[in-house]
């Protein structure tokens, strides 16, 4: 006696038209979204690409003066430096791809080395009773602070972990460099320490004052630093 399979089964053809509709439906739009694009930029349609462009405004207010400081110094010298800042920040206990940070960061900028003239008064200067030699004696030079330059420096690379990414999304600040930022800057002013900068400034502010006074009728011209 044969036994009836009474299972119903879904025919085998559906679940290859369904197959199809999801594979399909997207191609097509991403079809159609091409045409439009190539339609914009090559076809009939080229005059529409102003209304998709890009636009930019500077929405900026006018620049607030907060300060202004009389300086007395002069710049004897000033150093360019360049430097690749490698930043990792790693989490105890968790992979780099759930927790960390790393940035590979060049940064370009400059130190300025100075002697403040404005610490020097009367005391400091010394004069024979024929007005023909001087005697200066003035500050060491000193390092003034380094500065970046926006221009010439940049982000190699940026590499986050999933936490970190997922934080990004509810700070005001996802793209904060501070922490780079300060390490170039930190770096570039031991760069400046190390190079013999603020000797330089001595022997360059040295010359312009001894053109200076020698100009005056003085022919001897002795700059002392202390």
């Amino acid at each position: 006696m044969e036994t009836l399979d009474t299972t119903t089964r879904r025919p085998p053809a559906a679940g290859r038209v369904r197959l199809r509709w999801w594979i399909t439906v997207p191609a097509v739009l991403l079809c159609l979204l091409l045409l439009l694009v190539l339609a914009v930029r090559l076809g009939p349609l080229r005059g529409l690409g102003d209304l998709f462009g890009e636009e930019t405004r500077d929405r900026s207010g006018p620049a607030l003066l907060t300060s202004i400081q009389n300086m007395s110094r002069y710049e004897g010298a000033v150093g360019t430096y360049q430097i690749v800042v490698d930043l990792e920040k790693d989490a105890k206990f968790l992979p780099d791809a759930l927790r960390g940070a790393r940035t590979l960061y060049v940064g370009a900028g400059s130190v300025s080395a100075y002697v403040d003239l404005g610490r020097t008064g009367p005391k400091n200067v010394t004069v024979d009773e024929d007005r023909t030699t001087v005697t200066l004696r003035l500050p060491r030079a000193r390092l003034g602070a380094p500065a970046l330059d926006p221009e010439r420096s940049y982000a190699v690379s940026k590499q986050r972990g999933l936490l970190d990414r997922l934080g990004d999304l509810f700070s005001d600040n996802p793209a904060d460099e501070r922490a780079v930022h300060r390490l170039a800057a930190r770096r570039i002013g031991e760069a400046a320490r190390e190079s013999g900068l603020t000797a330089r400034a001595e022997k360059n502010t040295t010359s312009m004052l001894e053109g200076l006074l020698r100009s005056l009728g003085f022919r001897t011209v002795s700059v002392v630093y202390a």
